[in-house]
């Protein structure tokens, strides 16, 4: 092996960097780092305009009036062990999101929050059949973070909140709403 690498000098290292080129991507497209590294976030809860405490000029520790929960459910593990609180707030405006508190699962590539029509399930591979609305990237894979709902959405349409990888079209996690 030596002598020919020796002999044929560009078609080794040619063979070399695309060994290495290879082993790049599949770094970037697996993400295994993601399986033990931690993205923490840590947002606080939307509030009404005006929703402060008038001696402090601060947001209240308790939930401010004006903040309506609409739904709830605990995570259930899906493909990847996942705990937390989704939780669907409405405010005064009627602006509404899906807030995920004390959320705790893996971080991967590409991982989404949807919101669905299917039933709560253990079948990691079912959460983009059917109706299904995309909120946007999960910010974090730990802590608290939330998701503007589009005003036009009927939120009686959906029934679960699912942390999703595209990438690899499975569900880390499930919450009925």
């Amino acid at each position: 092996m030596l002598r020919w690498a020796r002999a044929h000098r560009v078609a080794a290292v040619a063979i070399a960097l695309a060994a290495l080129a290879l082993f790049g991507l599949g770094i970037y497209w697996f993400g295994p780092q993601r399986l033990v590294l931690d993205r923490e976030v840590a947002e606080a809860l939307p509030t009404p305009t005006g929703a402060t405490d008038p001696s402090t000029g601060e947001e209240p520790l308790e939930e401010p009036s004006g903040v309506e929960e609409v739904g709830s459910g605990e995570f259930q593990s899906l493909e990847h062990g996942t705990m937390g609180l989704a939780r669907i707030v409405e405010l005064q405006d009627g602006t509404r999101f899906v807030r995920l508190e004390d959320l705790d699962t893996s971080d991967g590539p590409d991982l989404r929050i949807y919101l669905t029509d299917q039933p709560l399930s253990d079948d990691w591979r079912i959460w983009d059949d059917g109706v299904y609305l995309d909120l946007g990237a999960l910010k974090g894979n730990v802590g608290d973070s939330n998701y503007r709902v589009p005003e036009n959405v009927d939120l009686s349409r959906f029934r679960t909140v699912v942390i999703w990888c595209r990438r690899f079209t499975v569900g880390f996690g499930v919450a009925p709403i």
